[in-house]
């Protein structure tokens, strides 16, 4: 019966939502308010955004490497995404005498596109409901490991049922804080090639300054494609495998945008937390957020100091530096949007509301959970705060994972007879050739004598690591050096003559053995509290849905694909902002573009010829019938971190747009919906195909698109020459 309450008052909700608020699980589509997205301008049914038996919209979208989102364009497997997710590729691929990331890359032809290395991208094949399946099998009087190994139990059953001995990766999520659990099955493609990337200039325009900020006037995106083998299936890289003939891809509109205009973006949102309560927003911006920033600025520095003095260290560690620094400004933002926007007395608001609704005779068993959960962050504050110092120092000082990752490596090795090292030597040698072979020893060094030190004065000692507060911070780097883990040349040489005597009193494998110790031991400490706070968590959800009724409801975003879906919209104009000619602000142009420009400036350069093109208003097809080139736009979708390389779809189920920022004024965005703030910036589609065709010369990649048009393109359109054969699935509705 409580899941049938629950399950009403999800669809009761989803009834009155706002256009633009909420991420929603595709498998749920038939069960959205078509009404309100046919007003909003939807053309398409249920069944051709998702779909088990027929190809659709969400055979074109993909997950990209775990941390974004990319979209099929044409019926040879080429996929967008952003720039900043392709970052790594393409760094991974440069060198100081081909610099892409500075010049750019683009494939001229086929044979040119070059494996990605590491990367995959993951299609969702179906999805279905376990939520039955698994509470079932569980109650609110079990402990966390109880529960735990039930979860695991389904699915590891879940798994063996669905993956057809390994063909495709099958997950179980919960949502709704465990009160309901969904399985995804997945098919993943290995062999990714890079095509295209615009060269730094273009695709991280603005750098940290204009990132998380409108106006935007940056070509966030990179081109790759999806390889086969010779029957369609998933297979490692070989150079006769084949481009993928996708079950779907995206067709391509070149008519343009106007407020109002329908939007629709599908993807695989990171995570949210949309029902935290006030007690943890304020946990996180007063302290956990705080003890991030502090960490990622100092990490951020010192890469920077070592980046800037070497160009083999800019490439090595510019897709960590981007990262970090890419979080650390959206910490802050966070911390001053939650201020500024009211949000912790919004979460009160709700609160008060749920409290008086506990109190009733009937709702008893959810009264009191609130002041547990306020109990729990009092408990938990400083191992909180701890946290976030250890992650930045786990993430950002090497020498430690160094020591704990190879070390396990070469204790294998040197446990084995002769023969067992001669059968172990290839994969060791690799191991640690990929270890080492972008590391700066002296920026390790200084990183790790930084960061500990960092964490001996701002961590609380009752909840500190005691091998990291045992440390001397001012000679670590010492140590390091004088470890079998300070180079490859140092590990290479302990390959040659394996020693486990020397291995186990080496002083950097004790470190970073004391800190795994460490890190078990603190959460076997807080085990009891943070399991009674999974459960009151989950608990306080199901009993908010019952007592707000009228509330949005709907599953926090947890790496699964998920559609919002909204407008073309307007972001209010501040005062403090320079908007350059723009008198309707939804979009920018290049006009803007070529304003900001600053010969020489690290992050608002530009290509020569970019501002050649911009002079001659050569535009092309891709000019906007009012005559200016179109940069990035805004739409009201609800997106987060993962979302990043995401399509905006338009209602006939044309490509739009690209996805790549949310906006400052609702950096809150991750724990509450800013209703009149919140935006997604994006990359206009024609502007990418303007940088492929017009300034890069790659007139083959367009030519593969099924491009549409309308009554807003300019008269001088080219006719494409001929449209692909897939066109049962490439087709809008019409």
């Amino acid at each position: 019966m409580k899941r049938i309450f629950l399950l009403f008052t999800f669809l009761l909700s989803f009834a009155q939502m706002r256009a633009d608020e909420g991420m929603w699980l595709l498998m749920l589509i038939k069960r959205l308010n078509g009404v309100d997205m046919q007003k909003e301008g939807l053309h398409l049914t249920p069944e051709e955004i998702y779909s088990v038996n027929n190809s659709s919209l969400k055979d074109a979208i993909v997950s990209f490497g775990g941390f974004c989102t990319g979209e099929i364009v044409s019926d040879q497997g080429l996929l967008f995404t952003n720039h900043h997710c392709g970052y790594g590729a393409v760094a991974a691929a440069s060198t100081p005498e081909k610099d892409y990331l500075k010049n750019g890359f683009w494939a001229m032809k086929q044979k040119d596109e070059f494996n990605a290395k590491d990367l995959y991208v993951r299609f969702l094949v179906r999805m279905d409901d376990a939520t039955q399946r698994i509470n079932s099998k569980l109650n609110n009087n079990m402990t966390g490991t109880e529960r735990k190994a039930v979860i695991d139990a389904e699915t590891k059953a879940i798994q063996a049922e669905n993956s057809e001995n390994g063909k495709y990766t099958v997950v179980v999520r919960d949502f709704f804080n465990g009160n309901e659990f969904y399985y995804f099955v997945y098919q993943d493609y290995k062999d990714i090639r890079l095509v295209g990337a615009p060269p730094s200039s273009l695709g991280k325009f603005g750098g940290d300054t204009d990132n998380w900020e409108w106006p935007r006037h940056t070509a966030d995106f990179t081109v790759f494609r999806v390889y086969a083998d010779a029957a369609g299936n998933p297979a490692e890289y070989a150079p006769g495998n084949i481009p993928l003939k996708p079950k779907h891809f995206l067709p391509v509109s070149l008519k343009g945008i106007k407020p109002g205009d329908f939007s629709m973006i599908l993807g695989y949102p990171g995570r949210t937390n949309r029902y935290l309560t006030s007690y943890g927003i304020e946990q996180m911006v007063n302290k956990d957020y705080p003890a991030w920033v502090e960490a990622s600025k100092m990490a951020m520095d010192i890469m920077k100091k070592y980046m800037d003095k070497d160009k083999g260290t800019q490439l090595n560690y510019a897709s960590q530096y981007a990262g970090v620094a890419n979080y650390w400004k959206n910490r802050q933002g966070t911390i001053d949007a939650v201020e500024k926007n009211g949000t912790i007395a919004d979460k009160q608001n709700i609160e008060r509301t749920f409290r008086e609704w506990s109190v009733q005779p009937e709702n008893l068993e959810y009264d009191g959970i609130l002041d547990e959960i306020s109990g729990y962050y009092k408990q938990v504050s400083n191992r909180n705060v701890e946290r976030n110092y250890m992650a930045q120092l786990s993430r950002n000082a090497k020498y430690i994972s160094l020591a704990y990752q190879v070390g396990a490596v070469l204790k294998s090795y040197a446990e084995q007879d002769m023969q067992g090292r001669l059968a172990m030597k290839p994969k060791v040698d690799a191991a640690v050739k990929s270890a080492y072979e972008n590391i700066n020893t002296n920026l390790e060094g200084e990183m790790l004598n930084y960061l500990v030190n960092l964490y001996q004065t701002r961590v609380d000692k009752d909840v500190a690591s005691p091998t990291i507060m045992g440390l001397d911070a001012k000679n670590l780097s010492n140590v390091a050096y004088s470890s079998i883990f300070a180079n490859k040349t140092s590990v290479t040489n302990f390959i040659l003559n394996p020693d486990r005597l020397k291995l186990d009193a080496d002083p950097l494998l004790k470190i970073a053995n004391g800190l795994a110790t460490d890190q078990k031991l603190s959460g076997e400490r807080f085990s009891k509290v943070d399991d009674n706070f999974a459960k009151n968590s989950r608990l306080f959800l199901a009993g908010l849905m019952k007592a707000m009724p009228e509330k949005k409801f709907y599953p926090d975003a947890n790496s699964t694909m998920r559609l919002t879906y909204g407008t073309v919209d307007r972001l209010p104009v501040r005062d403090d902002r320079n908007y350059y000619g723009i008198t309707d602000n939804y979009y920018t142009d290049m006009t803007g573009l070529v304003s900001k420009y600053k010969k020489g400036d690290e992050e608002f350069d530009l290509p020569q010829r970019v501002i050649d093109l911009y002079n001659m208003k050569d535009f092309g097809q891709y000019a906007d019938a009012e005559g200016y080139m179109p940069v990035n736009f805004l739409s009201n979708n609800d997106i987060t971190g993962g979302n990043s390389g995401s399509p905006v779809i338009d209602g006939d189920g044309n490509l739009i747009g690209i996805a790549f920022d949310g906006n400052s004024e609702a950096l809150s965005g991750d724990i509450v919906f800013e209703q009149e703030w919140q935006k997604t910036i994006n990359v206009d589609v024609r502007f990418v195909l303007w940088i492929i065709d017009k300034y890069a010369g790659a007139r083959r990649l367009v030519d593969e698109l099924q491009l549409v048009r309308g009554e807003n393109t300019p008269a001088d359109t080219k006719t494409r020459a001929a449209k692909p054969e897939h066109a049962k699935t490439g087709k809008k509705k019409k």
